[in-house]
């Protein structure tokens, strides 16, 4: 159950990401959460949306997962470690920040998932 929340958890924050990558890259609240310029946002806009659509590839992973109960167990398994080294790459290359968001919370449903929680 807890595994299962977890990694709910770490849909919605994909599916949150996904959102700011692909709608909001280029407007004041897109600038502010990822420290950028306007001109940046505006020249690395399709860039930002190329990056959403594979966040959001993540997230329908984990919601396949979801929807097949225990029997997704491998799924989620996959798509979490997916999660967690995409994020352990961003906060070598881009900031720390990634690591928190990204890395710890899947990190954390991978283990309450192993466990059996």
């Amino acid at each position: 159950m807890i595994g299962n929340i977890l990694v709910g958890l770490v849909t919605l924050i994909h599916c949150y990401i996904v959102y700011l990558e692909m709608v909001l890259w280029d407007t004041p609240s897109g600038h502010k959460a990822f420290r950028m310029t306007p001109e940046f946002a505006s020249a690395s806009k399709v860039l930002a949306a190329n990056q959403g659509l594979y966040n959001g590839f993540l997230a329908a992973g984990l919601v396949w997962g979801l929807y097949l109960g225990a029997a997704g167990f491998q799924i989620k398994m996959f798509f979490l470690l997916c999660v967690a080294i995409a994020g352990l790459y961003g906060a070598a290359t881009v900031g720390r920040k990634i690591l928190f968001i990204q890395t710890v919370p899947a990190v954390l449903a991978i283990i309450a998932l192993w466990l059996g929680l």
